[in-house]
Formats: C-alpha cells, sequence, structure tokens
C-alpha cells in the first residue's frame, strides 16, 4: 500500500487510483467501501488538495484527520458519503482514520498515513496594521503584507477571513502583488464598540509556481468610540461627532494656499475623507519637502510642534500651533496642516485612534485615494474590482 497502514473491520481492502487508499466493498457483500486521498506516503501529496474521504454503499460515521496529534479542519457532505480537509501544511506527516457504516450495519474503518510536499518558496505574513489587541477608529483599514509576490490572488484571498462581532460589509483590495487591504463599504464604517478579527489560513495555499503558504496567521483588535471629526477649511471650524453626538467644536486654520507646482497647489489641505495615520507628542515640519532648505529662502520653515496626528502621506497633520491664535476661525494660514489651538491639539491627540475618521471639506485640492489611508476616497464599486475574487465580504 506504499507506506499506507490499514486496520479493517469486517471488510477486505484494495488500492485506489491516484495515490488513494481504497478498503471493504470486495471480500464481504454489503461491506462500504472507503476511499482515502491521498493515502500513499510517499511525501510528495499535494498541499493544496487537501485530504478526500468518500464512500459507497454506506455513509461515514467518523473522519479524523491529524498532524501531530492536532485535528485538522474539514466539513461532511450533507449525505455523508464524502468528506473534505482545509489545505495542508507543507512538508508535514498526517494521519486518517475513517468509520464508514452500511444501512445493514456492517462497517470499514481504514487508517492511512502520508506526508505533504515542501515548500521551494515559502509564503508568510510579514505585518498586519492593525497591532494586535489595538484600539482603533471605526474607519480602520486591515493591511496585509506578504514576503513575497503573490501570483494566484484567488486561492490566497480566499483564505482570508474577517469577522466582527457587529456585522459589516467589505470588501479587499490588492494595492500590489504583495499587499492587500480590507476596509468597510463607503459611507459605512466598522459599528463602534467591537471586536474584529483577521484569520489568514495560509497553510498549504498554493499562491504560484512552488509557493506555498506555511503557516496560518491570526489577528484580533478592538474597535472604540466612533469618533468622526468634520474640518471645514471656508469657516475654519472643527466638530467632533463621538458615536454620533457632538463632543467639541473648535476654530482651525487650514492650508493657504498660493503654491501651485504640476497645477497642484501644495500649500491646499487636501479635501476628503482621511483616517487618522499616527500620533507624535512633538514632530519635526521642515521645508525640505518642496526642497527649500536654505534658510534665507523666504520660504524656509524649520519647526518643532507639539501633538501631531498625522491623516495623510503628504505632510497633512492635525496639530497645535502656539503661535497662530490671530490665526483660529480667521484665516487659513498654513503650509496644508490643520493648525489648532494648543489646549485643543492636547485634548486631540490623547482621545484619538489610529483609524478615526476625519473629513475636510472647502479646500479646492482633492485628496487621492492612496494618499496615506484614504481608501474611501475610491469608489466603493470600483475598491470591489480591485478584489481578486471580484466580491463582497460580510463580516459577523
Amino acid at each position: 500500500m506504499a507506506g499506507a497502514v490499514l486496520l479493517l473491520t469486517t471488510a477486505c481492502s484494495g488500492d485506489g487510483d491516484g495515490g488513494g487508499v481504497t478498503v471493504g466493498g470486495n471480500g464481504e457483500a454489503g461491506a462500504p467501501q472507503v476511499t482515502v486521498t491521498p493515502g500513499n506516503g510517499d511525501g510528495k501529496a499535494k498541499p493544496e488538495a487537501g485530504v478526500q474521504v468518500t464512500v459507497t454503499g454506506g455513509t461515514l460515521e467518523q473522519v479524523t484527520v491529524t498532524r501531530g496529534g492536532k485535528p485538522v479542519e474539514g466539513a461532511m457532505a450533507n449525505d455523508k458519503t464524502g468528506w473534505k480537509s482545509r489545505t495542508l501544511k507543507p512538508g508535514s506527516s498526517y494521519q486518517v482514520n475513517a468509520v464508514a457504516r452500511s444501512p445493514k450495519g456492517k462497517t470499514t474503518t481504514v487508517t492511512a498515513k502520508f506526508s505533504t510536499l515542501k515548500a521551494a518558496n515559502p509564503l508568510a505574513v510579514t505585518d498586519v496594521t492593525p497591532s494586535a489587541g489595538e484600539t482603533v477608529g471605526v474607519g480602520m483599514p486591515i493591511m496585509v503584507t506578504f514576503n513575497r509576490a503573490v501570483g494566484d490572488r484567488k486561492a490566497v484571498e480566499q483564505a482570508l477571513e474577517v469577522k466582527s462581532t457587529k456585522p459589516a460589509v467589505g470588501a479587499w483590495y490588492w494595492v500590489s502583488d504583495t499587499q492587500v487591504i480590507f476596509r468597510t463599504q463607503n459611507g459605512q464604517y466598522w459599528k463602534p464598540n467591537q471586536r474584529v478579527s483577521l484569520k489568514a489560513k495560509l497553510a498549504g495555499v498554493k499562491a504560484g509556481a512552488k509557493v506555498y503558504g506555511t503557516n496560518d496567521f491570526t489577528r484580533s483588535f478592538k474597535i472604540g468610540n466612533s469618533q468622526i471629526t468634520t474640518v471645514s477649511t471656508k469657516t475654519k471650524r472643527a466638530v467632533m461627532k463621538v458615536n454620533g453626538k457632538v463632543r467639541k467644536q473648535w476654530k482651525i486654520s487650514a492650508g493657504k494656499g498660493g503654491r501651485v507646482r504640476n497645477g497642484v497647489d501644495t500649500y491646499l489641505t487636501t479635501s476628503g475623507i482621511h483616517l487618522t495615520m499616527s500620533k507624535h507628542l512633538v514632530e519635526r515640519m521642515t521645508s525640505a519637502w518642496m526642497g527649500v532648505t536654505d534658510k534665507k529662502h523666504p520660504e524656509y520653515y524649520d519647526l518643532k510642534l507639539p501633538h501631531a496626528v498625522r491623516i495623510s502621506n503628504s505632510g497633512e497633520y492635525l496639530h497645535a500651533s502656539p503661535d497662530r491664535y490671530w490665526a483660529f476661525g480667521r484665516v487659513n494660514a498654513s503650509h496644508g496642516c490643520v493648525n489648532m489651538p494648543p489646549p485643543v491639539a492636547a485634548w486631540y491627540y490623547g482621545v484619538t485612534n489610529r483609524g478615526d475618521v476625519v473629513v475636510i471639506t472647502g479646500s479646492k485640492r482633492g485628496l487621492e485615494w492612496n494618499n496615506g489611508w484614504s481608501y474611501y476616497q475610491m469608489p466603493w464599486s470600483k475598491w470591489v474590482k480591485g478584489s481578486a475574487l471580484d466580491r463582497t465580504v460580510t463580516t459577523g
């Protein structure tokens, strides 16, 4: 039996096709016939194929597949004539135990052992945002980064499972061969105060030529209060609502405009749906981003500003500006950031979480969908098309 070990009860054994093991149905009339695939024990079983157990002349009473004594996930067919496991870990040994019974009570028992192919090029998760156990805002995306290019995106995306204690509709979007991002539907953020988990069932998933996922990955985090801040560059006012109720209102000063490069006014604050990305107790901001390093240049600046909350990759923050009291609520005077009175900035810094929503309006400069975590800027239909499976996902 090429390495397979068979234990029989009121049945005889026979060889199956395709490296499988078939037991029963020959020597004794009426005994069910059970086939286990793979069952050849030669160390070349395909991890992506999993284990299949089928029966004729009866139903399966029990199927157990173990690796190192630990059970492997699988599903029984509704009519109990078949059982199939999930993908298997490469380079591992497995044991299968199955029991079938005929309508007249005759049983067949089979035990098979085999090993899976080793992964020549292992696929692994190298980073996931948010962090484990982190409390985040209702707009928080889940960003998964892999150690190598994913050839079969459909197979990998199929292995990604998002669960939440309060249901949401979302979708994955592949931003590159090595990164995929999940977010909720436009206008429908995560519901506040709940737990969300990601399970990447990658072990045994074939992601390309000789590329296999070698391990599963799990990550869980918490959604905190719904903290949505709306900033108007026209009225120069900001409002934060917590769980739908106004928590605080304050005056701001936004980007002054007036520096146009390649058709873009880089001194304007971008209008759109931003997400808070990081917090900095003190952040150094200089004019070097626009190539100005000469201290004598009229546009030169080099400032260390407290309580800075980043909202884009183009250098936009909500931060304290101790020298801008004259501008708050009156005039936009910044280089693109949202300036705030120091006491308000300290408060905002203290309460905000990564993934909180900041909606900025009134500026002629629009926010690009990939400028930071501004993924809600992309239309929902287009975001769904970025899924390898072209589908939405319902969590919960």
